[in-house]
């Protein structure tokens, strides 16, 4: 069976229910799919859809051992431990790829999958963003704590900054001296106010032209060899690319003219490299599920600093979609789903018409899942 180039993989072990162990293996992510390759019978232990994803959680198992767990539809939960570099940088892949999707889906990812109703994945999303407002509404309780003790420092160290500003404008225009501020202070404040003049006005034009942004995307990204991927944004300015962390603050400013070299390691995956004589170079690498959108900006402006690796020529040779990619489907049911979301005419057989109608016409969100969503809204206002 020929299968999607994987976006990502890494080494780690899966928990088989019905045998109660262990069996460790290959996680990996592509388009569609999460799948876990056992290495020692090579064969596929777990293998689910994107869309099929309800939660993923990061868990211990017997209190002490942690994992990383994914809920499918149908109250079926994967156990994944032992990943590496960790399962705090296998999460942060997983989520972002996961939700981006459930946000806004791709014409790509519509045309590889037969995804659920919009009902359920709105569901879905509704329930995971609920559990994690629980969690951080703790942690910003905690926070809070913390925040009313650093506001009773800072009340002390205003009130001694207080008397310090005090006992400095005593000694800069001491009682003895008859006319006003002493003239080398002056000559002093006339420079560092004319200084501060010249670099406003200078940042004031740079920054009209240098600050507009192009586009930007959210991303999980690392620094040099580091494995440990986190969350943050990229943003492909005018003359820059900057490296953002989920604040906004920023962590690196690529200038256009220093950037060295940009290598493609697959349509959601790049790397980006500044070398330097004498130090070590910086760089960093972005995986997105929205990089394809910023892709065509990259190659307009870095057009001769981009570099297609073999990986990218290996991803690119493996079909969007096949027929073998559709469990259950055959290639004229895949054909029917592609035609349908694409909103293109299709010659359907006289005997299958009925059922295209009922197809067409079913709703976006049934009755059933109206009602569910009302109750979780409900259970929000309350809370």
């Amino acid at each position: 069976m020929r299968r999607d180039a994987p976006i990502h993989s890494w080494p780690g072990s899966y928990y088989i229910n019905n045998e109660k162990r262990w069996e460790s293996g290959t996680l990996s992510l592509t388009r569609t799919m999460v799948r876990f390759i056992s290495s020692q019978s090579k064969e596929c232990l777990s293998s689910f859809r994107l869309s099929r994803i309800m939660e993923i959680k990061m868990e211990s198992s017997s209190f002490i051992f942690s994992t990383l767990t994914v809920l499918e539809e149908g109250n079926v939960k994967h156990w994944f431990g032992s990943l590496k570099p960790n399962r705090v940088a296998v999460f942060n892949v997983l989520e972002h790829f996961w939700r981006e999707r459930l946000l806004s889906p791709t014409s790509e990812a519509r045309g590889a999958e037969c995804h659920p109703s919009k009902g359920r994945e709105l569901i879905n999303l509704v329930v995971g963003t609920q559990r994690r407002l629980e969690d951080t509404g703790r942690v910003l309780s905690h926070q809070g704590e913390q925040f009313d003790n650093l506001m009773q420092g800072l009340e002390k160290i205003d009130s001694d900054l207080g008397v310090a500003d005090k006992l400095l404008s005593e000694l800069e225009s001491p009682s003895w001296w008859p006319f006003g501020k002493l003239p080398w202070k002056t000559q002093q404040e006339a420079k560092a106010e004319d200084a501060a003049k010249a670099a406003a006005a200078i940042s004031a034009g740079k920054v009209s032209s240098r600050s507009k942004v192009i586009t930007s995307i959210p991303a999980v990204l690392s620094k040099g060899g580091d494995s440990d991927l986190k969350p943050g944004c990229l943003l492909v300015l005018v003359s820059s690319l900057e490296v953002r962390d989920t604040n906004c603050h920023l962590l690196h400013r690529f200038e256009r003219n220093e950037i060295d070299e940009i290598r493609v390691h697959s349509p959601y995956e790049i790397t980006v490299r500044q070398r330097f004589i004498g130090k070590p170079d910086i760089c960093y690498r972005f995986l997105s599920a929205k990089m394809p959108e910023a892709m065509s900006v990259l190659e307009m402006q870095y057009k001769k600093k981009m570099e297609l690796t073999s990986e990218y020529a290996a991803f690119k040779a493996t079909p969007l979609s096949s027929p073998s990619d559709k469990e259950g489907t055959n290639w004229n049911e895949g054909l029917m789903q592609r035609c349908q979301d694409t909103e293109l005419p299709v010659e359907v057989p006289a005997g299958e018409l009925s059922q295209l109608q009922v197809q067409v016409l079913q709703p976006s969100v049934s009755q059933a899942e109206a009602q569910e969503l009302k109750q979780i809204k409900m259970s929000e206002e309350c809370f």
